[in-house]
């Protein structure tokens, strides 16, 4: 996943540093702190004023404008405002591409975030050839090892999966496996996060005892890197869990979810959507094996959350 803001604001943030231009970087931050807390109605007062004064400063067609114009956009769809986002993404690349020529990194990720979106509007023929044209620019300027890369080749695998292309999934993974190992070593989270990937495509595709060898191996890198307790750890737990309940391996599933629950209880608080998800797993283990006391209170917490 790109981050827009991130990039954009670290290549442009000292375009008029002085003055207004001071202004705009602390408006934009604030705009970034604002998106992370889910005040988006804050958030867009704010991104509007950053927007009104980089125009007013450096002109419409600057790529601190269109920098402003992402907040914007991704307010708007994080709002569920999609229309609206969709055509404030297009006036920012159309900014970007202007000021720094199509082929930019810097484009790539407002096309990544594009393509995002109209992915989960539904558009996937568009959002295929959209990722497809930054795994192309992504490749040619930073080179066929860089780890930004493997983010867009998980974006268009992630696509894939969703259409039921598995096979094609499955290739882009590997790849994005190899490029982290590569350039991070074995024992990264992010290469834990790729073999997560991988083994999901696995499961669905049947190769359950692959599947298994890389969620194993997953969860031992974030163990060792993390710690017992970190909410990643529990993730991880629970991928190998509900593999071992497809199998219908319950007493292997069962501790498993039973030791999620409660690194996720801890670290996120009892009333959170992973807590929910994993109670509900956890309570369908307790039906299956015939604990019906035990599963019908679990049942009911996952519902009241």
């Amino acid at each position: 996943v790109f981050s827009v803001l991130a990039l954009c604001s670290t290549t442009f943030i000292s375009a008029f540093a002085q003055g207004a231009g001071r202004e705009w970087e602390l408006l934009s931050q604030e705009v970034e702190e604002l998106l992370s807390a889910g005040e988006y109605d804050r958030a867009a007062g704010v991104a509007t004023e950053a927007l009104e004064i980089a125009e007013r400063n450096v002109g419409p067609n600057h790529p601190d404008v269109a920098t402003s114009l992402y907040s914007l956009a991704e307010i708007s769809s994080a709002r569920g405002r999609y229309e609206q986002a969709e055509t404030l993404y297009k006036r920012a690349l159309k900014i970007m591409e202007n000021a720094l020529g199509p082929d930019h990194p810097d484009v790539a990720v407002g096309l990544g975030t594009l393509a995002g979106l109209l992915e989960l509007r539904g558009r996937y023929a568009e959002s295929e050839q959209l990722y497809k044209k930054v795994l192309a620019i992504m490749e040619k300027a930073l080179g066929p090892d860089d780890p930004n890369l493997a983010a867009c080749l998980n974006n268009l695998a992630l696509l894939y999966k969703t259409l039921g292309r598995y096979a094609e999934a499955e290739q882009l993974y590997k790849r994005a496996l190899e490029i982290v190992e590569k350039v991070l070593g074995p024992d990264h989270p992010d290469v834990a996060t790729a073999l997560n990937n991988l083994a999901s495509v696995y499961q669905t595709l049947g190769k359950y005892a692959e599947a298994e060898l890389l969620y194993k191996r997953s969860l031992e890198i974030v163990e060792t890197a993390l710690g017992p307790d970190d909410p990643n750890v529990a993730a991880c737990l629970n991928n190998l869990a509900f593999l071992y309940q497809t199998l219908d391996k319950h007493a292997e599933a069962k501790p498993l979810y039973e030791r999620a629950l409660a690194i996720w209880e801890e670290a996120l608080g009892p009333m959170h959507p992973n807590v929910a998800a994993c109670l509900n797993n956890l309570a369908e283990i307790y039906r299956i094996m015939g604990q019906y006391e035990q599963a019908e209170p679990l049942y009911m917490r996952a519902l009241e959350i």
